[in-house]
């Protein structure tokens, strides 16, 4: 076996994202129709590849990639943003050896924060890297206008490039450190960014069909606006999806029951050095 790291080309794109959907199947996948890659899973790779090279790594045995870490480090704070291990590879060090790359990355970094599956094994790796493990929810079903009334005092628009200002600054806020580039990324390939920068605040959400992936806001007040308008634009018919809640997002929890969502237990948001940034919802992708 041997690593290496995540060159950014299309071969090693499409690597990642195999091996990521074979380590992540469910029992009831057909392993004939595998999941088709896409635009936004493939550039994620080769982002992270460009941007932090030191932190993405795979693990190759006989010409196939078996492992596969990518992280990343922003401004002092340090994210995995995948960490798969093929079924077939397991129990063999894989992922200990994996890990230790990306670990060496973080050298330096007082922080840490990760969203991560309820898989036992990403647990016990989280955990014993020092992470604190808050348990999480998501929100699913179809929303209920009826649930949407909103006095609509504080204005949320569309946002453009024009904004990544307001965007960094309201990271550094809640977390410690700006996305930078990351939002350039997001900016091309998720649906919508909406933005709110009144008197009473900043705070921005992205929305990419009936999915939030990302919302951050100076006051809860502002981010129950913005998550409200993210679930009004969700189109007729389609299923909304509002991830990785904890129980310092409750904010989050009482506007989705008001539009009649579905909470349920999924996975777990990790942090180190730090506290859970809230208002503030992650992306499972770029953190």
């Amino acid at each position: 076996m041997i690593l290496r790291q995540v060159r950014d080309t299309a071969a090693d794109a499409e690597a990642v994202q195999e091996l990521s959907f074979t380590a992540f199947a469910a029992p009831s996948d057909d392993p004939a129709r595998p999941p088709v890659p896409t635009p936004l899973h493939l550039a994620r790779t080769r982002h992270l590849a460009r941007t932090d090279p030191g932190g993405c790594w795979l693990a190759e045995s006989g010409g196939q990639a078996v492992g596969v870490v990518l992280s990343m480090r922003r401004e002092g704070l340090w994210m995995p943003s995948l960490f798969a291990v093929r079924p077939s590879a397991r129990g063999r060090g894989v992922g200990r050896l994996l890990f230790e790359r990306a670990l060496a990355h973080a050298r330096g970094c007082l922080r840490g924060m990760v969203c991560a599956s309820d898989s036992p094994a990403a647990a016990r790796r989280y955990r014993l890297a020092g992470f604190t493990l808050h348990p999480a929810m998501r929100l699913t079903g179809r929303v209920d206008r009826d649930g949407l009334i909103d006095p609509g005092d504080i204005p949320v628009h569309p946002g453009n490039t024009r904004h990544l200002h307001l965007l960094d600054s309201v990271d550094r806020r809640l977390r410690g450190s700006a996305h930078g580039p990351d939002h350039e990324l997001m900016l091309g390939h998720f649906e919508e960014l909406l933005v709110a920068d009144a008197l009473a605040g900043s705070g921005y959400c992205y929305r990419d069909g009936g999915v939030v992936r990302l919302l951050a806001a100076t006051s809860k007040r502002i981010a129950a606006r913005l998550l409200r308008e993210a679930l009004a634009r969700v189109p007729d018919g389609v299923e909304a999806r509002v991830e990785y809640l904890t129980a310092e997002q409750e904010w989050a929890l009482d506007v989705g029951l008001e539009v009649g969502l579905t909470p349920e237990t999924s996975g777990f948001v990790g942090v180190r050095g730090m506290r859970p940034p809230t208002p503030y919802l992650p992306s499972g992708a770029f953190l």
